[in-house]
């Protein structure tokens, strides 16, 4: 069996994440720079990732009491839920280095909620006080993802309410410094995220962790 996901490994599949993250909330991280004046800018940003982040955090939360509930059904569960955790994360190690695309399917099946939730967004966005900007990240925090998804995933493998919450908080802050480069326009950092090698190694990384991860499960008792 493979230990708990440490707070340490979070933090980096957020980081090495971070270009996927530029990606699908690039954009509006550069938003909130935009309509923002320089003064407000970091405080703007720190609002907004911090909504997002606490979504992350309730979210790491649920799916764990899942996963403690299905474990205590039938241990075998667990497992399945591990095992999940570790394809996901391989595949999600191939769609960060753009070697494919097949993670996209994974992020099409949570469009049905993010189609209630965007209309929302928008009319956050037409504000700038700081608690629109905290509501915007917590509806942001809902975006389908498929690095939120298998990072998910090892939480409810994990089966650790406390832990799970702890976890997907360290895996936000991994995805801070790309979305306050997009917000501050901090392009140097930006471009460095999302460079072909930093892809690449972030991928590789991820691939990496995902087989450790099957190899404890089925191969290492």
């Amino acid at each position: 069996m493979t230990e708990p996901l440490s707070l340490l490994t979070a933090l980096l599949l957020g980081l090495f994440g971070s270009s996927h993250c530029l990606v699908m909330c690039g954009g509006i991280a550069a938003a909130i720079g935009q309509s923002s004046t320089s003064r407000s800018l970091p405080v703007s940003a720190l609002a907004f990732n911090s909504g997002r982040i606490l979504t992350y955090i309730l979210l790491g939360a649920l799916v764990a009491s899942l996963g403690l509930w299905l474990q205590q059904l039938n241990d075998l569960m667990l497992l399945v839920l591990r095992s999940i955790a570790g394809l996901l994360l391989i595949l999600m190690g191939l769609y960060v280095a753009r070697w494919t695309s097949w993670l996209t399917w994974l992020e099409k099946s949570g469009q049905l909620l993010w189609k209630k939730v965007q209309p929302q967004t928008g009319k956050l966005m037409a504000k700038q006080d700081l608690g629109s900007r905290f509501l915007l990240g917590m509806l942001w925090g809902l975006l389908p993802c498929g690095l939120i998804y298998s990072t998910l995933s090892w939480v409810a493998a994990n089966a650790d309410v406390a832990g799970g919450a702890l976890a997907m908080a360290c895996f936000g802050a991994g995805t801070l410094p790309a979305l306050f480069a997009g917000s501050l326009a901090s392009r140097s950092l930006s471009q460095l995220l999302g460079h072909r090698w930093t892809r690449t190694i972030a991928g590789i990384f991820l691939i990496g962790y995902g087989l450790i991860t099957l190899w404890s499960i089925w191969f290492n008792h």
